[in-house]
């Protein structure tokens, strides 16, 4: 019963989808014991309310679900308050919801069985859906596997998810799916020259390494992911407040992200050649630690004035975006938990999209709204790039002012993408500050649907 989604056992309590004019219709068709006891508990078809309608025989007959009107009716999560609050049984849709495509009706009711039950066990839902008509099953059940997957690392304390243990997740995925895979670690990111990287983890007696693995034949067209996976972040020797290093066990949700897309994207055995880098690090204080203004030397050749050691994000995705950028991909994406000021700007729910490429742009927000997995673009303002200028270095790594953050990273970013490649950066939060139907509080695969809806169109 994967996601709390089953073939049709016989008996299943049929749920009816309503708008608030659907409901009167129905209503009239209703029997007068259904219409008397409707109206008796002050139903009226409100997004997200439900009612449980007894059946002749006093045992539970049917399930009304509101939806409201409007934009609010047509949504994938439609269903995702269900499985949590009905009672224990089958279900199935009768009828369903008007122009909502199935797969997502479905996707939605499992993305609301999620729960993070690694240190303390919860009740699973005892509530199943029959697998709505015409719904693409692998579909749901890969995006659902990858979502859990993201959310699950992302949730995680950072004691118990360091940079080997991020890194042996990946390499587990990597060797079910038949994958190369390499990780570089400790001193050797040095000899293999990706200074940055090892810059930022070298504090930490967990040794920073750069997870690398490739799928795909050769000759298909390049697809290359970036996550950040600072596995905690004190802020170095610039610490952080305790109230900003509350939830820094989630500043690895890109490379969390990115290894649920990459997942999805094998799963599905897409005709791309796929490449994920993650750079794994602990951001930390010891007498090695990196400090401000210090210059460090990066993949790509630039020296990098540090101006603040809690802008590290950037410098170990410098390193990996300038690897990336030496095979040419067809598409580049680089996910990470960057900048406070895309959250100001923003807020917790939509991921901030900076793109080289415009007609890349374009299509990636019709992804974002087709799948209800929101984001919004941000500019690459190239007069702001001034704003990271250093006296005695090529760049540094933050700009001097409180100005337009989340701009200057991406533009610090983009210093290290070759021109010519299609590069999108999302700036996420990865995190939802309060449950939702199938978006419980804490942690969230900000993009990632979109991305693998994207990607599917653009390659598939």
């Amino acid at each position: 019963m994967a996601f709390s989604l089953i073939d049709n056992p016989g008996g299943a309590v049929p749920v009816g989808a309503h708008t608030k004019d659907g409901l009167a219709n129905w209503l009239a068709a209703a029997t007068e014991r259904e219409r008397n006891w409707v109206q008796s508990i002050g139903f009226a078809a409100e997004a997200g309310k439900f009612a449980l309608v007894p059946g002749e025989d006093g045992r539970l007959g049917r399930v009304l679900l509101g939806l409201g009107e409007g934009a609010e009716a047509a949504t994938m999560w439609a269903l995702a308050g269900l499985p949590a609050d009905l009672p224990e049984g089958s279900y199935r849709l009768d009828p369903a919801p008007d122009g909502v495509d199935s797969t997502r009706l479905a996707l939605g009711w499992a993305l609301a069985t999620y729960s993070f039950t690694r240190y303390h066990a919860k009740p699973a839902s005892g509530a199943a859906l029959v697998w709505p008509e015409g719904a693409d099953r692998s579909r749901v059940e890969r995006l659902a596997r990858a979502v859990f997957l993201a959310r699950d690392l992302i949730n995680t304390p950072a004691g118990d998810l360091g940079p080997e243990e991020l890194a042996q997740v990946a390499i587990g995925v990597a060797e079910k799916a038949g994958a190369c895979h390499r990780v570089i670690v400790g001193d050797e990111l040095l000899a293999e020259n990706y200074p940055t990287i090892h810059a930022v983890g070298r504090a930490s007696i967990r040794a920073p390494r750069l997870v690398d693995i490739t799928w795909g034949e050769p000759s298909a067209p390049k697809l290359t992911l970036v996550g950040k996976g600072v596995c905690f972040d004190s802020g170095g020797l610039d610490l952080k407040p305790a109230s900003g290093m509350l939830l820094m066990k989630k500043d690895m949700a890109g490379a969390a992200i990115m290894l649920g897309l990459a997942q999805a994207i094998i799963e599905a055995k897409l005709p791309v050649r796929l490449r994920l880098l993650l750079p794994c690090v602990e951001n930390s204080v010891s007498g090695n630690a990196m400090r401000p203004m210090d210059i460090v030397r990066t993949r790509k050749g630039l020296t990098v004035e540090i101006g603040n050691t809690d802008a590290e994000g950037r410098l170990i995705l410098c390193d990996a975006l300038a690897e990336a950028s030496s095979e040419k991909p067809a598409l580049l994406i680089d996910m990470a938990t960057l900048t406070g000021a895309a959250r100001v700007a923003l807020g917790p729910e939509l991921a901030a999209l900076f793109c080289n490429d415009d007609p890349l742009a374009a299509a990636l927000l019709e992804a974002a709204a087709s799948e209800e997995d929101p984001m919004w673009r941000m500019p690459l303002w190239q007069p702001y790039r001034r704003m990271l200028d250093s006296k005695v270095a090529d760049l540094n790594n933050v700009s001097e002012g409180p100005h337009a953050g989340a701009v200057t990273a991406a533009l610090y970013l983009q210093e290290f993408v070759e021109p010519g490649i299609p590069w999108a950066h999302f700036d996420v939060m990865a995190w939802s500050p309060r449950s939702r139907p199938g978006r419980p509080e804490g942690a969230e695969a900000t993009a990632l649907r979109a991305l693998y809806a994207h990607i599917t169109r653009r390659f598939g």
